[in-house]
């Protein structure tokens, strides 16, 4: 596995004062349980994101010591049983997790969310007995941290074109290939891979750091997700167990399970990111001095925040009603597509009127506005295109997939 590496140095920034819009009385919708998982993840993020992120965004650093504070915090798996390491929490309480991490930062909610629904629920979903036990509670608690394998240097929203394959090679199996613009792969202990057999049968299988002819090599030069470490897994004659495939479900559409429940994730979490934008450019406008009087009180500064906040709660009464389809297993793919779709659009529409809101002060460090709509220019691409997303949905919709 792959060397700890000792905790950063941290530079503390401005204090948070982030207050959430519920303009709808949505927390009546909430339990108990519900609000007391907010309440911890947003105290956690308030610590230990919100007074460094700016530091790590700005030196394109990914905080290695977060993922043991996200085990302990259990942001990895709340839905997966306790049995196992994770919370056996609701997808509702797996939302809210979401959408006060990504309020941090995207990059930080794109670590917790991988190893949640792209790592640990494959395994749980799919794997064996034998690999539950081994992966999964090392991955709750942090000291295992891992990576999906999925899209391909040419193959991005056409995954079934993928190259990846594997060969029986009677006590073992050995992989070849390449993924691309993977989260978390330069850090990550443990990576599902899907890849072809011979008879061009999509897998999973799991892949352990340490394995001769497994490479991760590092993506440098991003303007977004900073804080988030990405990269490659390439693949030389890697030599994988026969144990270390996922015996549950092969084709497409296990790959595309495990999306389905990152893009719920990502519907919250991007108005999380819309949340904190919001929040600040409201606090901003009350501060504001310009013509002898806050800015807030011109009518087109009341416009951009009127339509931003009915934005917003149109969202959250969005997710909620989601996260009670995925607790009675009726949510279809269609309608996560919608969600997924439909917040980062609007988190990113916010974020623009947000920055400028801010005037000049909203490019600076000194806000999170800039972080956040660079942060969501990849969150609009990544678990299927916003593009990508109409066609599923219009697929629902004629019956006529226009993609294939």
């Amino acid at each position: 596995m792959a060397a700890k590496a000792t905790e950063t140095k941290r530079k503390p920034g401005k204090q948070d004062v982030y207050e959430q819009p519920d303009f709808y009385a949505i927390d009546d919708l909430l339990s108990e349980e519900h609000k007391l998982v907010r309440s911890s993840i947003r105290d956690f993020v308030k610590q230990e994101i919100s007074p460094y992120i700016e530091d790590w965004a700005q030196r394109a650093h990914f905080p290695y010591e977060i993922v043991k504070k996200f085990g302990e915090i259990g942001a990895f798996g709340p839905t997966i049983p306790q049995e196992y390491g994770g919370g056996g929490l609701d997808y509702i309480s797996y939302g809210i997790l979401m959408q006060e991490i990504e309020r941090g930062d995207s990059g930080m909610r794109s670590t917790a969310s991988v190893q949640g629904s792209l790592v640990m629920y494959p395994i749980y979903k799919f794997g064996s007995e034998e690999q539950r036990k081994k992966y999964l509670p090392k991955l709750a608690s942090g000291e295992w941290l891992g990576c999906f394998g999925l899209t391909e240097p040419d193959h991005g929203s056409n995954p079934s074109g993928m190259v990846t394959n594997f060969k029986d090679m009677g006590d073992h199996y050995l992989l070849n290939g390449a993924k691309m613009w993977i989260s978390n792969s330069p850090r990550a202990d443990v990576a599902v891979v899907w890849a072809k057999n011979e008879a061009g049968r999509i897998h999973g299988l799991i892949v352990e750091r340490g394995m001769p002819g497994f490479t991760t090599p590092e993506t440098h030069g991003k303007w977004s997700l900073r804080a988030s470490a990405t990269g490659e897994l390439v693949f030389d004659n890697v030599k994988v167990p026969k144990e270390n495939l996922l015996p549950g479900k092969n084709g497409l559409g296990a790959p595309m399970m495990c999306l389905d429940s990152a893009r719920y994730g990502i519907a919250w979490g991007a108005i999380g990111a819309a949340m904190d934008c919001y929040d600040s450019a409201r606090r901003y406008a009350k501060e504001r001095i310009q013509f002898g009087k806050p800015i807030g009180s011109f009518q087109l500064i009341q416009k951009k925040l009127s339509e931003m906040l009915t934005e917003i709660t149109k969202a959250q009464l969005l997710n909620w009603r989601l996260g009670v389809l995925m607790n009675e297993g009726k949510a279809t793919t269609a309608q996560i597509s919608l969600a997924k779709r439909n917040n980062v659009q609007t988190a990113l529409e916010i974020a623009r009127e947000a920055r400028q809101i801010h005037g000049g002060m909203g490019i600076t460090g000194e806000y999170p506005i800039m972080r956040h709509m660079m942060n969501l220019e990849s969150v609009v691409t990544y678990e299927g295109t916003h593009d990508i997303h109409l066609l599923i949905l219009g697929n629902h919709i004629t019956g006529i997939p226009a993609f294939s």
